[in-house]
Order: structure tokens, then C-alpha cells, then sequence
């Protein structure tokens, strides 16, 4: 008898129904190809054909159709699932949005605005035929030297799961699968190294590392990716306790994990745990993981694994049956999702989605001082725009966009035509009369000859600083001394910014420091404005400078942001996510320390950052007043509510960021000194005063004591209300939870 639909092709069945039919039907080699997930930068058939991959990333844009096609053309017909790190707009796709870096959607304290960037960046991801994207990322950001600060949300728990959130609402509206990553510790790197070992304990892991996860699984993200990293001594692909007990068990995890690139090789070539590729494949089957991300010999060492009794194919089962129920729920079956050029030529560079773009820009610079020079009220007649990063389009859009090099094709999609970088957003919206010219001054430099490792990865040279050229120097530094104005653009570049490009040092690199050093010494007022992926060590030399801004690669609408920020055409309203030091040796000198440190110096420094988490000025004044709290004791059980006055105390409109802390006075257990907990934003007229309603669930007040176990313990705590995270900027009122 000839079967005319099979069961897993019928869509009036439940999902598990066809799930395990489908699953009956496939072979060992079909299901350990299931899991995994290869690049077909260097072709289809190997991936799909020989290797019966369930999932491709880094594909070349035209051959994602094909590819579908080749895998429909197979015994069972299972559809792939395409990937890509689409992570601040689709950066893969020629005319596409970029919006800022992770890092500066982070100073927009937005979680609206941040998950609007999301939702654009599926719209246009989607009609491609890309069905998922390698974000959020949700390490914590508190070793500055490592390479992937800007892919960050920064260094506060509770801010990364809000953002995040947002971000996995983002993209899950408009049906493309979210992935926090990377789960967990990733980021607390040894040195600053890239994929190093992370000292982390089981205890800090659940205090601080594993909490913005843990938001975003109750958000509904369907994916996780793991680090790199091992943590105690366990590699986390390999880490059963963090992946089975808490994920799964604890929380429920019921969604996909995926390996970050070749993790499971490296269980065998560099972290050396496993003997071959069949004990590092059951390793990672025992651990459930789902996709294997570009081991392709996990083909051959899973299924010696089976037959050598390291693992079971039910096992193998397990994992399959979760990514085939991914793709059964996604409707992929049904309906692949091949490229659709007419929806993509309708949505990609959309206005509504530059607009988005642009608002994320403008809410993402951070003015950190101002002696009053700025908006430039008095109209200059001249305005000098110097620097290296004045008008690099790659500084505008960091790493992951254009030719940052992680795939060759995007090398030829640099939005040049559509990206405003700060010389020509001065120029373009310059008022009337304003002569705006510009001179680079110094360079920053590049990495030396790159070469493939043996994961396939390229591996950048080491980093040499560009030297200085005295002619070029001596241009930028008389045109500075000839104008009314000069905003001196400095930073970094992706060169020093990225996977497996973490630094040694924070300080400016090539001739940036003279140039500064000369360029102050002028006479003229200075703007000084970083564009940087991570924070940077200033030479003494800014102290000089008459204002501050702050932008984190603020995407391709970054230059008119800025400029419209100089001129006061708008307000900046930006926070610093993350601290900014004086010295790279202060580090770590995140705002939420463990309290306890003798003393409140080094021998030859202060313990006091240059600008603390949660700091950000504007071109007015604010002032909070009248905090009080009504139930100011309270169970665990019950919410505290409160309410503050914010008052616009200058004369000009401005937007505040309301941050509140709360600092828990007695703990088992050493503690952070205070935690933000609940953040807001308000929108005053000049001279407006507004009460502003809090509230907050008592459970936010826990630690995690000695056991490792998350509770709120009765006693005293104190609620810090104000501008940022520095003591002198919050008003508090004390409150106590009993019982």
C-alpha cells in the first residue's frame, strides 16, 4: 500500500505527533546531521548532502534559496534552518538599517526603543530567508580589554535582561527566532583573552552572570548559544550542572541550544578535555546540547559515540526532537520561507526603519561633560572637525557591519552612499553661515597579516599602531588654531574590537594622544567626541577639552545624531551603561562592586572611575526631591511603593533617566554595595516638576547567599533614587522587610 501524505507532513497533527513520526522514519546518520549547524560559505553540498546539516549560517545571500531547494530534494524533505549574527540590523544585506552597537542601544536605557530595533531588523531580515539570529548578547561587560565589550548591553544584570527582553520580543514578533548568548560567563575573561578561562564560582554565576538568561527565558526566547569559555574548570558545552540542572530542570528550558563556532572541537584541541571527537560528541550529547555549530566531524564522532556505548541513540533522539519541533512549530515544513527580492526591495532601507535607526542614534550619545560650550549657541563661524574617526564609516558602525571581516561578501556591501559620519553630519546640518572643514590629523592603525586557525576562523595580527606623519599633524593642528571651534573625533577601530581581538592596554593608539595633546593646546575651544566599540583611557589632555561626548559605534545615522546634538538642534539624553575608568589597571571598577576593600585608593590612584555607570548629562539641569515610601515596611512577599519629585530646574526641555538602586544594609553573605533595580524615563519642560510613581517587587531585593540559594532576607535596606549610580547623585529612604 503506497502512503500518500506521511504523518510529519500533515499539518493538522500536533507538533509531537509529527515530530516522532518523522522521527521513525530517519536513520542515525539523519539525525546526528540534525544537529548540525555548518557554514556554507564554501558550498551546499557537503553541508546538506554528505553531512545532512539541520542548520547553515554565514551563507552566501544568493545561495540561500538554493540551498532550501537542496535540502527539499533529499529523502525526507527536512527544511534547513538559516542563521546569522544579524545582531544591530542586517548587516549581511546590501542597503540594510544599522542601528548602533549593542553597547550604545544600551546608553538609550529604551527597552521600547531597543525592541523597535529588533522588530526592524526582523522585518528585514526575514524576507532573505534567514529564519534566526545569533542575538542578543547577554554577557556582562566588566573586563574592558576584552574584544567584545560592544556587543554588550554593558555591565549591570538587571539592564541586560530588560534590554534583552526587549530584544527577544523584537525580533520573535516578526518570527525570527531570538538567541541569548553567550550562556554563561563568557565575559569574565582572564586578562581580558577571548574564550580564557572564567574564574567564576557556582555561587557568582547565579548572582550576577546567570540572571539576564534567566529573563530572557521567561520572555520566551527560543534559543540559547554557550560561550567559548570553561568556568571552574568545566568547558559550558561540557557543563552538565549549568546546562541540564539549572536550564532545563530549574527553569524549564525547553528551547535549542546551540555551540558556538566549533566549541566541540575545541573540547579536544585546545581545552583538552576529551581524547577524540567521539568522546567530545558525547560529551556534548550528554550535556544537551542541540546544535553543533561548524564541527563537521562531529558527523563521524557521534555516531561512533553510539556504537562505542559512550551515548545512546535515544539520546540523539532527544536532541532531534527539540529541533524538529522548532522547525514543525515555525511552520517550516509548510513553508520554508524562500528569499522574496519583492518584499525585500519594499522593506530593506525602509523610511520608517531609518527613522528608527535614527532616533536609536540620537538617544544613544552620552554628553559626560560640558563647561558650557555646547549646543554651540553662539554661532561660529568656523568650525574645525579633526580626527581619525570624523569620517570613518566603519567607526560609525562597528563591528559586525559592513567590512568588519567576519564573512568576505559583506566587504562589498559598505553603506558609504548611506551612512552620515560625524564631517558630513556637521556639515550637512550646519547652520546657515557656518564654514565646516575638516583634517584628519593622525591615524589609529591596523592588525598585520591574518591567517585561518585551525577552527576555520580567521585569526587577526597583531595590531600596529599607525605612526605619526608631523605634516599631517601640523594641518589638523593650524586648522584648529584658525577656527572658532574644533571637534576632535578619536576612538578605536574594529581593529581592535571583536572576536579574538581583545587588547593589552585602553589607551588611545597611533598618534591620537599628540594630536589631542596639540590640538588643546590651541587655544580653541574643544568638543571632544570618542566613537569607540568599549570604554577608553583619556590622556590628560582631555581634561582640557570644554566638552565631552560619548558615542559607542552609533550606527549609519551617528554623524547626524551627533551633529544635531552639537548644534542643540535636539537633546542628548544618553547613560553610560557601563563605567569608564581613569587607568586600565582600576579594572574591574564596575559600579556594583562587592563591598569591602580596605581602604579608598590605590597607592597611586583612586578606586573612583572617570565616569560612573548610569552617568549622562543634558543641556539642562534636573533635581529629584521628596522621595518617600509608603509602606516602608514590608514582607517578601509584597511590592514597595514609592514616589519621587523630578524637576527641570533649566531652561531648555530635557528627558531624565530616573535610575533607582537599592542597597541591602546587612547580608549573609558578601554583597554588592547597591543594585539597580527599576529605571524609568521622563520627559520635562523647562521649570516641570513630576511625581514619579515606584514600584517594586519586595523578591527584587534578594542575594544569593552562601548555599547558593536566591533569598530576600529581613532587615534594613536602603532605596537610592537619582541621576546615576555615584552616592552623590541619589537621595535615598530606608525601608525594612521582616518575616
Amino acid at each position: 500500500m503506497v502512503e500518500t501524505t506521511p504523518a510529519y507532513l500533515d499539518s493538522t497533527l500536533s507538533t509531537a505527533e509529527r515530530v516522532e513520526d518523522l522521527l521513525g522514519r530517519m536513520t542515525l546518520p539523519e539525525k546526528v546531521g540534525q544537529m548540525l549547524q555548518l557554514t556554507a560559505e564554501d558550498g551546499l553540498e557537503e553541508p546538506i548532502l554528505q553531512r545532512h546539516a539541520g542548520s547553515i549560517l554565514h551563507t552566501p545571500p544568493d545561495q540561500i534559496g538554493p540551498a532550501q531547494q537542496m535540502a527539499a530534494g533529499t529523502r525526507l524533505g527536512i527544511p534547513l534552518l538559516v542563521a546569522d549574527d544579524c545582531i544591530h540590523g542586517y548587516s549581511f544585506w546590501p542597503g540594510a538599517t544599522i542601528l548602533p552597537s549593542q553597547l550604545g542601544m544600551a546608553c538609550t536605557w529604551n527597552p521600547e526603543l531597543v525592541e523597535a530595533g529588533a522588530r526592524m531588523t526582523a522585518t528585514e531580515v526575514a524576507p532573505s530567508g534567514i529564519h534566526w539570529t545569533f542575538s542578543p548578547v547577554l554577557c556582562i561587560a566588566r573586563e574592558l580589554r576584552w574584544g567584545r565589550v560592544d556587543e554588550t548591553f554593558g555591565e549591570d544584570p538587571f539592564l541586560l535582561g530588560e534590554l534583552g527582553a526587549a530584544m527577544v520580543r523584537g525580533y520573535q514578533d516578526r518570527d525570527i527566532l531570538a538567541c541569548a548568548k553567550h550562556f554563561a560567563g563568557y565575559s569574565e575573561t582572564i586578562g581580558g583573552r577571548d574564550a580564557s578561562e572564567a574564574g567564576l564560582s557556582r555561587r557568582t554565576l547565579r548572582a550576577w552572570f546567570l540572571p539576564p538568561f534567566e529573563r530572557v527565558a521567561k520572555e520566551g526566547a527560543r534559543s540559547f548559544m554557550l560561550g567559548y569559555s570553561a568556568v571552574d574548570g568545566v568547558p559550558i558545552t561540557a557543563n552538565s550542572w549549568v546546562l541540564n540542572e539549572v536550564l532545563r530542570e530549574e527553569w524549564g528550558f525547553t528551547g535549542t541550544l546551540v555551540t558556538d563556532w566549533d566549541n566541540v572541537g575545541q573540547l579536544v584541541r585546545t581545552q583538552k578535555i576529551a581524547a577524540d571527537i567521539a568522546e567530545a560528541a558525547a560529551i556534548a550529547v550528554n550535556c544537551a546540547n542541540d546544535f553543533i555549530m561548524t564541527t563537521p566531524s562531529f558527523f563521524e564522532g557521534a555516531q561512533e559515540a553510539v556504537e562505542r556505548g559512550l551515548i545512546t541513540e535515544q539520546q540523539i533522539d532527544d536532541a532531534v526532537r527539540r529541533i524538529l519541533t522548532l522547525k514543525v512549530d515555525m511552520g517550516l515544513f509548510e513553508d520554508a520561507r524562500l528569499p522574496d527580492q519583492a518584499r525585500l526591495d519594499e522593506v530593506i532601507g525602509h523610511n520608517d526603519h531609518r527613522a528608527i535607526s535614527l532616533e536609536q542614534s540620537r538617544r544613544s550619545v552620552v554628553l559626560l561633560r560640558n563647561g558650557g560650550l555646547l549646543p554651540l549657541q553662539q554661532q561660529p563661524a568656523r568650525i574645525a572637525v579633526i580626527g581619525p574617526n570624523a569620517d570613518d564609516v566603519q567607526a560609525q558602525l562597528g563591528d559586525w557591519a559592513a567590512a568588519s571581516g567576519q564573512v568576505e561578501w559583506m566587504n562589498a556591501y559598505e553603506p558609504r552612499e548611506l551612512t552620515e559620519t560625524v564631517l558630513s553630519g556637521m556639515k550637512k546640518f550646519a547652520p546657515e553661515g557656518v564654514t565646516v572643514e575638516y583634517a584628519r590629523g593622525a591615524g589609529i592603525g591596523a592588525n598585520g597579516e591574518s591567517w585561518v586557525g585551525e577552527d576555520g576562523q580567521p585569526q587577526p595580527g597583531i595590531f600596529e599602531p599607525e605612526e605619526i606623519d608631523p605634516d599631517e599633524l601640523r594641518t589638523a593642528v593650524e586648522l584648529a588654531a584658525s577656527s572658532d571651534v574644533a571637534v576632535v573625533v578619536l576612538g578605536d577601530n574594529v581593529h581592535l574590537t571583536g572576536e579574538g581581538r581583545s587588547t593589552a592596554t585602553l589607551e588611545l593608539m597611533g598618534g591620537q594622544r599628540e594630536l589631542l595633546d596639540a590640538v588643546t593646546l590651541t587655544g580653541t575651544p574643544v568638543v571632544l567626541l570618542m566613537i569607540s566599540g568599549k570604554p577608553l583611557v583619556l590622556p590628560p589632555s582631555a581634561s582640557r577639552a570644554a566638552a565631552l561626548l560619548w558615542a559607542f559605534n552609533p550606527g549609519m545615522h551617528g554623524g547626524q545624531a551627533i551633529a544635531e546634538i552639537i548644534y542643540g538642534q535636539i537633546e542628548p539624553s544618553g547613560r553610560l551603561p557601563i563605567t569608564i575608568p581613569r587607568h586600565v589597571g582600576q579594572q574591574p571598577v564596575h559600579y556594583n562592586a562587592i563591598r569591602g576593600q580596605h581602604g579608598e585608593r590605590y597607592a597611586d590612584l583612586t578606586f573612583d572611575p572617570l565616569h560612573a555607570f548610569g552617568e549622562g548629562r543634558g543641556y539642562t539641569m534636573f533635581e529629584f526631591s521628596d522621595l518617600t515610601i509608603e509602606n516602608p515596611a514590608l514582607e517578601a512577599a509584597d511590592t514597595l511603593r514609592a514616589k519621587v519629585s523630578v524637576t527641570n530646574t533649566g531652561a531648555r526641555p530635557g528627558r531624565e533617566t530616573v535610575q533607582v538602586y537599592v542597597r541591602d544594609l546587612v547580608t549573609s553573605a558578601t554583597w554588592a554595595d547597591k543594585e539597580l533595580k527599576h529605571f524609568l524615563q521622563v520627559d520635562l519642560a523647562p521649570g516641570e516638576s513630576r511625581e514619579v510613581a515606584l514600584e517594586l517587587p519586595a523578591s527584587a531585593f534578594s542575594i544569593v547567599n552562601a548555599a547558593e540559594e536566591r533569598v530576600v532576607e529581613p532587615g534594613e535596606f536602603e532605596l537610592l533614587v537619582g541621576h546615576s549610580s555615584r552616592d552623590v547623585d541619589l537621595i535615598q529612604a530606608k525601608f525594612a522587610i521582616t518575616g
